[in-house]
């Protein structure tokens, strides 16, 4: 049997490599700035694992001559780094090429052995593996856009990591305290601590300002679990969202049982050390769901749970008091402010609004930056409204009510805004949505362009009726992708769009929006109604038990089809091939894994159908299927599973008139189809975080109408093949994070319409070609240090091309079920 060796023979070597690391200004060594900001990152990831095994002394399943190898890669390392250190430009430009192979070996060997100690040793806090800058299924860091500034988001935040607080926050300090202090105690009961309070009262944003917690953190440190329940919770996915936050084997779950066994189990392997378990939003009805998978006879662990309704039976009481007068008026007069710090807004309407709102900071703080700025009339209708007694409404109704004004305030110019803000309605609760979902239907609903729809939806946030996350953004970005934007939304504010949307008999709303829980189908759906549904807009969401046919309801004015779901199996609605009108479908699967489709053949009936977009959907082959979509222009893939679905078939007779095409994370993705090169009207294809992509078809110089292509974060691919420079219409090429790549084809100057390049994070890219000098309409470059000195050593000191050094910004943060194992 081979020996099994530990932390002993890597962490003496280790040590004094990341000790060197840390003191060592990578930022001044310029010429090897990228490789070893690398290798400072993969070091750092390193350290608790070596700090672990170290301490522990655990043995790794290796053989001994792996592990001395490694501790030798090490020393040898250290002293590489040393050399690098003292490179000079001048003196040693031709060592830079033999350096810079060195340092990228180093780099991989370290992640190899990072890959090795991945399962195991347990993965904690920051420690989590940046295996590559953007690894599958996992977001980058995000950036709120509120009304205030833009605020990045420095820490880790995921599936199970508490979000960002808002960047302004009133009279919560008290019972942060005093929650603090029950949290803190040595006391064992595992009796959950019960946060209540009136819906858009504080309770989420209390709950994520005490896992932010210095000391909360000091003592729970990466077991902080924050998961949030909402009113249909689904076990399952809660169960498997846990596991890969820690970085576990994310397992399939047969049933609730089975969900109940697997939680035991995660709990009685990370309750080792204190966990903190916050449960947020948690529905009236769902008190055994909590009780009985979730309370575990474990020391130091504590459950925090936030509900709008107060549960009896359940927990230990704690109740969230409303504001006082002060911070209430503190909280208005923050988001009234007019941008010289004055307030414009009548004193009597102040008062009213202050008066009555102080029980909702969510009102105040809508309220305040909706009647930021109008003018008298508004005022003075508002006054009026605001002076009507409502006493008589029941909490949720009177907050409806007041959050109604900040839709009231915008006026016909603004129409187009209070329209994308009712879309919202449209996706299920406490889920990011796609901006490019809403781009979509802007598009074909308004005829809004996507520049002017990306600027509503910033609109949106300005205003707080929603916040815009941002996964992935950097001040030198060249792009305009929104893949990585998303919109998210207090539960509130969706429910006011729904119940706005709500306010006339079923067959004339605009927007039919359907939530079915188990097989419960609305009342009106089993009516057998001749009067057809005037809805242009129809979203349609079931869950994980819903197993009934969704019988044809007329709906000849339909052009946007919504279909969100929870199974692994899902059958299109038969009233699908009805909808002659029909120009977008969105169809998103909110379950872990891939799911299948079923009935996509229905698709072939939609002659107007023009923009298609799928997330985590399992492709179904075209094949089979014999769809034709003579109009569709616009196809987006997101966490799909492609398979076979490609193959076999002429694309560019299934999609005669395609000319966009996006497809992200999506990991099973390894060879681009040849068939796709035969989309002559292509004009725009994005392929990003596709991992496992290693191969582009030399076919792809086919694509003469060619004006866009991204291929970010594909960093398996090796090579560009050299018929890429026939793309004689492109403008744009995205190969940022594409580590793999070696070189650049030898006459890419022949891409003469080429304005903007992205190159960021192309480590193994030792030289340019000659030919860019060819490339006069380049405007843009993007990369890192070392290939900036490159670029300016081929550019002529009078050309026009900026070389901007990205500000790099990957990191492991917002994570919103964006992973799945296939």
């Amino acid at each position: 049997m081979a020996l099994l060796v530990g932390g002993a023979a890597l962490g003496p070597p280790f040590l004094l490599l990341f000790n060197f690391l840390v003191k060592l200004p990578i930022e001044k060594i310029a010429s090897f700035h990228g490789v070893l900001k690398s290798i400072k990152s993969t070091v750092e990831n390193l350290e608790p694992f070596i700090n672990q095994l170290t301490e522990t002394n655990k043995a790794l399943d290796r053989p001994h001559a792996e592990i001395k190898g490694f501790a030798g890669t090490i020393n040898k390392g250290k002293k590489l780094i040393e050399k690098c250190s003292k490179y000079s430009k001048w003196k040693h430009f031709y060592k830079r090429p033999r350096y810079n192979n060195k340092l990228r070996k180093l780099d991989e060997e370290l992640k190899r052995l990072l890959q090795m100690l991945n399962p195991q040793i347990l993965i904690t806090g920051h420690e989590t593996l940046l295996l590559s800058k953007e690894i599958h299924g996992i977001l980058t860091r995000g950036t709120q856009f509120t009304n205030d500034k833009v605020s990045s988001q420095n820490e880790l935040e995921g599936c199970c990591y508490a979000p960002q607080p808002p960047a302004f926050t009133v009279g919560l300090n008290e019972p942060l305290q005093e929650l603090k202090m029950k949290l803190l105690s040595a006391n064992e009961s595992t009796m959950p601590i019960l946060v209540t309070a009136l819906p858009g009262s504080g309770k989420t944003t209390l709950a994520i300002k005490i896992c932010k917690d210095d000391e909360i953190k000091e003592k729970f440190k990466s077991n902080i679990l924050f998961v949030t329940v909402s009113k249909s919770p689904n076990l399952n996915l809660i169960v498997q969202e846990l596991y890969q936050h820690k970085g576990y084997s994310v397992p399939t779950i047969k049933d609730s049982h089975d969900a109940k066994i697997k939680l035991e189990q995660f709990f009685n392997i990370i309750g080792k050390t204190p966990v903190l378990l916050v449960l947020d939003d948690v529905w009236s009805g769902s008190e055994s769901l909590i009780q009985q998978n979730f309370v575990f006879p474990i020391p130091e662990y504590k459950i925090l749970v936030t509900s709008r309704f107060q549960l009896p039976t359940f927990g230990l009481p704690y109740e969230l008091k409303p504001l006082s007068d002060e911070h209430a008026m503190t909280i208005f007069k923050h988001y009234a402010l007019m941008e010289d710090g004055n307030l414009d807004i009548p004193d009597d309407l102040v008062k009213k609004v202050v008066e009555q709102c102080k029980k909702f900071p969510l009102a105040l703080e809508l309220i305040g930056s909706s009647l930021r700025g109008q003018d008298q009339r508004i005022w003075d209708r508002e006054l009026k409204n605001w002076s009507t007694d409502s006493s008589i409404l029941s909490y949720e109704s009177e907050l409806l009510s007041r959050l109604q004004t900040s839709l009231d305030v915008l006026d016909e110019k603004q129409a187009i805004l209070k329209k994308c803000f009712m879309d919202l309605g449209s996706f299920p609760e406490d889920q990011r949505i796609p901006a490019t979902a809403l781009i979509d239907i802007m598009k074909e609903l308004y005829g809004v362009e996507e520049d002017r729809a990306i600027t509503n939806l910033y609109d949106l946030s300005t205003r707080n009726l929603a916040n815009l996350v941002i996964t992935r953004k950097d001040e030198n970005e060249v792009d305009d992708y929104y893949s990585e934007h998303f919109i998210t939304q207090h539960d509130m504010l969706r429910e006011l769009a729904i119940h706005q949307s709500r306010q006339v008999p079923v067959e004339q709303r605009e927007r039919l929006i359907v939530e079915i829980t188990g097989n419960d189908l609305p009342m009106w759906w089993n009516e057998q109604k001749e009067q057809p549904f005037k809805a242009s807009l129809v979203a349609i969401s079931t869950d994980e038990s819903f197993s009934s046919e969704l019988f044809d309801i007329p709906l000849p004015e339909a052009k946007v089809l919504v279909l969100n779901f929870r199974k692994k199996n899902y059958i299109l609605p038969k009233f699908v091939k009805n909808m002659s009108t029909l120009k977008v479908l969105l169809v998103t699967n909110y379950a872990f894994f891939p799911a299948e489709l079923s009935d996509f053949q229905l698709l072939n009936s939609l002659t107007n159908l023009s923009r298609i977009r799928l997330e985590r959907i399992s492709i179904p082959s075209l094949k089979e299927t014999h769809i034709v979509l003579k109009k569709l222009k616009k196809l987006s893939l997101f966490m799909c599973k492609i398979g076979d679905a490609f193959s076999s078939v002429k694309i560019s007779e299934v999609f005669p008139n395609l000319e966009e095409i996006n497809i992200d994370y999506c990991d099973d993705l390894k060879e681009l189809p040849a068939g796709l090169c035969d989309l002559i009207k292509l004009k725009k294809l994005s392929i990003t975080h596709c991992h496992n992509l290693s191969t582009l078809p030399e076919e792809i110089g086919k694509l003469i109408n060619l004006q866009v292509l991204r291929l970010r974060s594909s960093i398996d691919l090796e090579k560009l093949p050299d018929s890429i420079c026939k793309l004689y219409k492109l403008t744009f090429l995205d190969i940022s994070n594409c580590y793999s790549l070696q070189n650049l084809p030898e006459n890419i100057g022949q891409l003469c319409h080429l304005t903007k390049l992205n190159m960021n994070n192309c480590s193994r890219l030792a030289e340019l070609p000659s030919s860019v000098l060819d490339l006069e309409q380049l405007k843009n470059v993007v990369c890192d240090e070392e290939l900036k000195e490159l670029w300016e050593f081929h550019l002529h000191p009078e050309s026009n091309t900026k070389i901007k050094v990205a500000k790099d910004r990957v990191n492991l943060n917002w994570l919103e079920n964006h992973q799945f194992d296939t």
